[in-house]
């Protein structure tokens, strides 16, 4: 292989170290943005349906006692009406002929009776079913005031945060687009690959006192060679980080991210 044509597949290795490297620190800038949104869209989420369940259970609970009102009310109606009848068939007995009239009036009448007695313990148990489930619409509608409220304030904080980050997110991910454009498929999705399975977001790591600046493992002197040399991509053995050096785009600032995310990783494990 001739020298020039040596240099020339060194330079273009080396061209898309930096590629990789530059899309890392846009896309490590991105997943900052987001983490300072943190846990909010979930907590957000989650109150929207606490919401939703609750106010659901509200109009079930309300139509529930509307129906045992109008059971109470059609039992006392029902009272009425077996006590008007009682006091028909006494009227009757009265003028009966005989005693099997006399008889079948009788039972007319202790059949009202029993029906008052029915009506009145279905009464009694719509009366206690009332106060159980008032009780209940009491404290949903307290609960629902409150987590109302709640979702309220996390969605103002929410929205504060996303109008911050907003604009910054955008054009970062218009740089992210740009940047990914430069890199050849291959490479574009192993490093998407490797961010998938990275807890802290990193493909493409400097060496940092003679350790990858994604694992902290150490790396053999040799191989630090190989990588300031920028001929050849070289992987982690560790974790499969791709690693590059560190000056390879000078006052990146991705070291100080890559040390962010590694610390928060490692507290994880």
């Amino acid at each position: 292989m001739s020298a020039k044509i040596k240099e020339k597949i060194d330079a273009s290795i080396e061209g898309k170290l930096k590629n990789l490297y530059q899309l890392q620190l846009i896309d490590s800038k991105i997943d900052k943005l987001r983490t300072i949104r943190g846990e909010l869209p979930l907590e957000v989420s989650d109150l929207e349906d606490t919401v939703a369940g609750l106010e659901t259970r509200l109009a079930n609970v309300t139509e529930e006692v509307a129906e045992l009102e109008n059971q109470l009310n059609e039992k006392k109606q029902n009272i009425k009406d077996f006590q008007a009848n009682i006091k028909k068939y006494e009227a009757q007995q009265n003028k009966v002929r005989n005693n099997r009239e006399y008889d079948a009036i009788t039972k007319e009448i202790e059949f009202q009776n029993l029906e008052i007695q029915l009506a009145e313990k279905r009464t009694k148990e719509a009366k206690a079913s009332i106060v159980i489930k008032g009780e209940l619409l009491e404290k949903s509608k307290i609960e629902f005031e409150e987590r109302s409220k709640d979702l309220k304030a996390k969605k103002s904080e929410l929205e504060e945060i996303i109008a911050e980050t907003e604009k910054e997110e955008k054009e970062l991910s218009k740089d992210s687009e740009q940047a990914s454009s430069t890199i050849e498929d291959r490479l574009l999705n192993a490093y998407k690959r490797i961010r998938a399975n990275s807890r802290n977001g990193l493909a493409v790591v400097a060496v940092e006192r003679d350790a990858c600046g994604g694992c902290y493992n150490k790396i053999p002197p040799q191989r630090q060679l190989d990588i300031r040399l920028n001929k050849k991509i070289i992987v982690c053995e560790h974790c499969g980080r791709v690693l590059v050096d560190g000056m390879l785009i000078p006052d990146s600032g991705l070291e100080d991210v890559e040390k962010e995310a590694a610390k928060k990783a490692a507290a994880e494990k």
